[in-house]
């Protein structure tokens, strides 16, 4: 049937109002999508910039904006607030509401007791800086609060942030929520800077902790730049590394096969570069040793502690004194900078025959045939220094070992140190 005049209008409208709805969604998307790149990348000085693309990226997240002129000014200096507020931020993700929550990733890599510094204590930060006061302020107490800095690190917060001190703000991130480096070889490795004595021995530490990590490198004269201020940019690209792993830049310890991650004394975790394959095994037969005692020990970095019980390693762990908290009964250890393996001995009654099981397993290990052999020396020496509370100092060959035997000064600890020929 031939459709009315008014049918027809009707249907006209019906088309054109369509066609209105499509090109207006276009142009929303349209909009969005300039006003997105323009945020991001259309400030004047940042076109061409070494850093375009990352500044791009970091002011889409919000980690760090733009001045009312429309410039990014990526060569000036960033203060110590900014850098810490950013550090913060980078562990978020944004919402397009604005809000702000941890990145799930983030929180995994936290101690049990950080996850519970933001849980209870900060679970209503709000991410956003004070209106009322200094502006830093909540972000400061957050990184202090989760040991990430110190709030006596730096004198001015709003000082310009030089790059060793943006190391020593990665060493202790890093601490809390990766491993640190192996220190021998990343000092030894950080020595390549030309600048690199012109720091002290703590932030030589940091630099090289940085470096080795891929986050930091030099400049192309050979130099670190310490005392040098660190850039806007630069502060977005370290941040990009610290986010993203494959951004790191690889750095090759020459013995990679040779590597474990550790646990220290403060509970965290650290990389440990040994000599060889055979140390490495030995720390874990070390560590199958301390399990012989049931829950009766404390492996530290490369150090095991056999505790007469379970009180005795309450007491030792928390204890007040240096001597309550090396009251272990002994130690077996290993030194990997100067490739020695050792048994320490608190000489007491029981002593013996609570960790003789542990310390075969250790010493079996080492000197396999002659294994026999150092034992006997071993208990004959412990015997002689329980029963005289001295002990001449030795030096004997057992297979291709060099077995040194020392009395200390109270009586009561002796040290076997054992040092491959």
């Amino acid at each position: 049937m031939p459709k009315t005049h008014g049918e027809a209008e009707s249907n006209k409208m019906l088309q054109l109002n369509k066609w209105l709805t499509i090109a207006t969604v276009c142009c929303v998307m349209t909009i969005g999508v300039v006003q997105g790149k323009s945020e991001a990348a259309g400030m004047t000085d940042v076109r061409g910039h070494w850093a375009e693309q990352t500044i791009s990226q970091m002011v889409q997240q919000g980690l760090l904006d733009g001045f009312p002129d429309g410039t990014f000014r990526p060569d000036d200096s960033v203060t110590a607030d900014q850098f810490v507020k950013i550090v913060l931020l980078a562990f978020t993700d944004k919402y397009p509401n604005g809000e702000r929550k941890w990145k799930s990733s983030f929180m995994q890599t936290l101690s049990a007791s950080n996850q519970s510094i933001l849980q209870q204590d900060y679970r209503d930060f709000t991410f956003k800086p004070n209106t009322v006061g200094y502006w830093a302020k909540p972000y400061l107490d957050l990184a202090s609060d989760l040991h990430f800095i110190s709030k006596g690190q730096f004198s001015d917060y709003k000082a310009m942030l030089k790059r060793e001190d943006v190391a020593e703000i990665l060493y202790y991130l890093l601490k809390e929520t990766e491993y640190l480096e192996d220190e021998v070889y990343s000092l030894k490795a950080a020595s390549q800077f030309g600048d690199l004595q012109s720091a002290t021995a703590r932030q030589q530490k940091f630099i090289g902790e940085a470096m080795t990590k891929g986050i930091m490198e030099g400049y192309p004269n050979g130099y670190f730049g310490v005392g040098r201020t660190v850039t806007r940019a630069e502060a977005l690209q370290i941040i990009a590394r610290l986010q993203t792993k494959s951004k790191r830049i690889s750095v090759n310890s020459g013995s990679e096969a040779f590597i474990k991650v550790v646990p220290t004394k403060d509970g965290s975790y650290k990389k440990l570069v040994f000599p060889d394959q055979r140390m490495l095994q030995a720390y874990d037969v070390m560590e199958e040793a301390g399990k012989l005692r049931g829950s009766n020990y404390d492996l530290e970095e490369t150090t095991l502690r056999l505790f007469r019980d379970a009180e005795a390693k309450g007491l030792a762990m928390s204890g007040a004194t240096v001597d309550v908290r090396n009251s272990n009964e002994v130690s077996l250890w290993l030194d990997p900078q100067f490739i020695t393996y050792g048994v320490t001995v608190h000489l007491e009654n029981g002593t013996l025959a609570r960790n003789t099981e542990s310390i075969r397993k250790f010493t079996d290990f080492l000197f396999g045939y002659d294994a026999d052999i150092f034992y006997r020396q071993f208990t004959d020496a412990c015997e002689r220094a329980a029963a005289k509370g001295v002990l001449e100092t030795t030096t004997k060959q057992i297979g291709s070992y060099s077995v040194e035997t020392r009395l200390e000064a109270d009586g009561k600890t002796i040290i076997f140190s054992i040092i491959h020929s």
